[in-house]
């Protein structure tokens, strides 16, 4: 068993994480007061979770090596680089999880872990006088150039060392695929869902925020994502932005014809989605009451099927229409081209068919009939 673990609290809406010794259950000071530190600067929920036990692998790797913080500090730049290439090796060799994993962590996961370790540091050397700079941390300038065509530089500090990471494709779903769960769906609801996440691109935690009295334009067939604080449900919308998407005059049909049906359900409150039966009727619908609905229709249909996978499908349709990639970028609500460019499934046949049309339509340029 590791001899730390990771706890919360709950103050109101927001959730706040820490670590304990499980020697006597007392809380970690230093790694508390980063996680406290980044919900307050509002990083995601599961962001912090994912901190929260990222440092916890870093403390039980610690102890297992007869370590304090202030001797990785002290450590001379090669010990120092091996120190943190070792604990990668004991991530991946699942030990942070006693051996016990039937899938080993990925290299990307493995160096997401190191990452937020990095950034506690770095957190460590702001707040604290007595922690100087990591000597594995590289300074590197990066300069790029924005939309308006201002050029700039940021210096940011590197790692050396990180794991050679797989390439990363997100699985998206086929559109008779879509229309075969929706057949097998048992109530009105879950088809609006599920339409909804396809048609919009939005995020799970930014559907399940809307609200219905606020959030949705009824004669332009639009919704709404608000960043709030205070869900019931938890959901919120990521990088506290703000985002609108219009529907199909079909999907928006199915939407009203939900409201009208559960409309004593939704009049306690006005969040879009609530539970149907059971002792929470009417209270705002969370993510892991979706995941299993989802799981209920692939073990009925045998089709699998998450948020995620309508969110790439959205994208992949958007992209066959003819959108720019800056405009599904900006649908999805990433901050990253490259990260849109992941979602973006271009099989060979495609390309080639691609080329075909534009040598078709540019042949007078390459003059290749007077060749012949």
């Amino acid at each position: 068993m590791n001899p730390y673990i990771v706890d919360k609290a709950m103050d109101g809406p927001v959730t706040y994480y820490f670590i304990r010794c499980m020697e006597d259950m007392s809380i970690i000071p230093l790694p508390t007061k980063y996680l406290t530190h980044k919900t307050r600067a509002k990083a995601s929920p599961n962001t912090v979770k994912r901190i929260a036990f990222s440092l916890s692998y870093y403390f039980t790797y610690l102890e297992g090596r007869n370590m304090t913080l202030g001797e990785v500090f002290e450590l001379p730049y090669d010990k120092q680089h091996k120190h943190f290439i070792d604990f990668l090796t004991w991530l991946k060799n699942g030990n942070h999880n006693g051996n016990k994993m039937k899938k080993i962590p990925s290299n990307s996961t493995c160096n997401t872990y190191l990452r937020d370790v990095f950034g506690w540091f770095q957190f460590l050397e702001l707040e604290y006088e007595q922690f100087g700079d990591l000597k594995v941390l590289s300074r590197k300038v990066v300069s790029f150039t924005n939309t308006t065509g201002l050029r700039f530089s940021i210096a940011c500090k590197i790692f050396k060392g990180y794991f050679r990471e797989e390439e990363h494709r997100g699985k998206t779903i086929e559109q008779d695929n879509i229309v075969t769960l929706l057949d097998a769906c048992v109530n009105c609801r879950d088809q609006a869902l599920i339409l909804l996440l396809a048609e919009t691109g939005f995020r799970i935690g930014e559907l399940l925020g809307i609200r219905y009295t606020k959030d949705i334009d009824f004669d332009k067939r639009t919704l709404k994502v608000f960043y709030r604080e205070d869900n019931e449900n938890l959901a919120r919308a990521k990088y506290a932005e703000y985002r609108r998407a219009k529907i199909s005059r079909e999907t928006f049909d199915i939407l009203m014809y939900y409201l009208s049906e559960y409309m004593d359900l939704l009049k306690d409150n006005d969040y879009l989605f609530v539970n149907l039966a059971g002792q929470d009727a009417g209270d705002p619908l969370n993510a892991n009451t979706v995941y299993a609905m989802l799981k209920r229709l692939e073990e009925k249909t045998g089709i699998k099927a998450t948020p995620h996978m309508l969110r790439h499908y959205f994208a992949n349709e958007r992209r066959k229409s003819g959108w720019d990639i800056l405009l599904i970028s900006k649908a999805l609500g990433h901050k990253h081209i490259s990260t849109t460019e992941q979602y973006l499934d271009i099989d060979t046949d495609e390309l080639g068919k691609a080329t075909d049309d534009y040598y078709n339509k540019n042949k007078s340029i390459f003059m290749v009939d007077k060749l012949i």
